[in-house]
């Protein structure tokens, strides 16, 4: 009787395997997604909540615009630096860099003295507002916020992906042109479309894409306008392990929002180093002086 050699033992017990009935794995569980509507009502909620606990921080803030020609090529490119805080409840962005180049003594005189200015002219519109018993922001405008997004238009197409190595929920987002809007700003949110991040863990809006399907003006543009197909991209991160803030914020078209922002061609900022503060101090160039502890 002839043995088998070990290879032909091998061979055997491949030919004789392949003869079996397949072996599949279960399909694997799929997550359901959470109700749209009862998940966008949260989201919102921690929105509002983040906007309250941007005003205890000072961050760092780069803020490249490029300006194009009429032919769409890059004419100029301008960078400055700043620090952005509250002084009286007023958001200030202290200019510290130009270009790259620190402030020179008298520059930097004249940017404190600007500040002092727009803060005391701020808090006066302010307080002629909340004695009108008039809604707005901490200048004294009407109040434009990430979170009234989240009211002012529609939500589809939800579906999970993975975003900075953490699992988020994107929906498409759209304007709804019949929303009830508690200002003039605000209509900017109706002509938007675009899709958001939701962190799934902590059901927070991470990330925001968005263009103008129409354009938008106020007061014929003097106080705001936004040309149609202007685009922007909004990116947050997760500070102290506890709020997520602004990080990256990219727009691409022809836009002007009072004091906020204003450019024809790209603008970039990058916010950095965030940390815990709060004054009521004015600023001064040498720094900021603190109140005297109580």
């Amino acid at each position: 009787m002839e043995t088998m050699t070990p290879w032909t033992r091998g061979l055997c017990w491949l030919l004789f395997a392949s003869t079996l009935p397949a072996q599949t794995a279960p399909p694997a569980t799929i997550k359901p997604l959470p109700d749209i509507p009862t998940l966008m009502r949260e989201v919102e909620s921690r929105q509002r909540a983040a906007e309250a606990a941007e005003k205890d921080y000072i961050y760092h803030s780069v803020q490249t615009g490029q300006e194009l020609d009429s032919h769409g090529a890059t004419k100029k490119t301008e960078v400055n630096e700043y620090d952005v805080l509250r002084i009286d409840g007023v958001p200030v962005q202290k200019l510290v860099k130009k270009d790259g180049r620190e402030l020179t003594p008298d520059e930097a005189k004249k940017e404190s003295e600007r500040i002092d200015k727009d803060v005391a002219k701020a808090k006066e519109k302010r307080e002629k507002e909340d004695a009108k018993g008039r809604q707005s922001d901490p200048r004294g405008n009407d109040e434009v916020t990430v979170s009234r997004l989240l009211e002012l238009g529609s939500f589809t197409n939800p579906r999970r992906l993975q975003l900075a190595g953490r699992d988020t929920i994107a929906v498409d987002y759209t304007g709804d042109p019949n929303a009830k809007t508690r200002n003039r700003f605000e209509g900017v949110f109706r002509d938007l479309a675009g899709t958001v991040w939701i962190d799934e863990q902590d059901k927070a809006l991470v990330r925001i894409e968005g263009r103008f399907i129409h354009p938008f003006k106020v007061d014929g543009g003097i106080l705001a306008s936004v040309r149609e197909g202007t685009s922007f991209t909004a990116q947050s991160s997760k500070i102290n392990d506890e709020v997520w803030l602004p990080e990256r914020i990219e727009g691409h078209g022809e836009a002007r929002m009072l004091l906020f922002f204003k450019f024809n061609g790209g603008l970039t900022i990058q916010n950095s180093n965030y940390r815990k503060f709060k004054t009521s101090s004015t600023i001064t160039p040498i720094g900021i002086l603190h109140d005297p502890p109580q």
